[in-house]
């Protein structure tokens, strides 16, 4: 019987889509509506790889450049592919995972399915 906490079981529920083709804008509209710090990119096809857009990135690579919102697009400067985190991994790996990756927020996946997501910051308030 596992007796420590899993990935899965900090994981937020907040996972949201967005279309790579979209403007930078939308995706910060989104980003406010749900009250959430990344948004998953969709799959183009089946063979494709999802991506993520976190604020980091908007920051980066809109914000600091001096650009528009409307003037960029999702895939210009989301990460691809994601780095996922697995669901049963053992909560006392996960920052390290994220810390050697450098990644501040990933999707927590199971069976090929993300079914939540982990940010960096959240570890402040997790008991292991």
């Amino acid at each position: 019987m596992d007796t420590f906490k899993k990935a899965k079981d900090i994981a937020s529920g907040n996972l949201y889509y967005i279309d790579g083709l979209s403007s930078i804008k939308t995706a910060v509209q989104l980003m406010k509506e749900k009250n959430v710090q990344a948004l998953i990119i969709k799959k183009r096809n089946a063979a494709d790889a999802n991506g993520i857009i976190t604020v980091h990135d908007i920051i980066k690579g809109v914000i600091i450049p001096n650009k528009t919102l409307d003037e960029v697009s999702v895939y210009e400067i989301m990460t691809k592919p994601v780095f996922s985190i697995p669901a049963s991994l053992n909560v006392k790996y996960v920052p390290r995972l994220m810390f050697n990756y450098n990644v501040r927020i990933a999707p927590v996946e199971e069976n090929g399915e993300y079914i939540g997501i982990i940010d960096y910051a959240q570890f402040l308030f997790t008991e292991f």
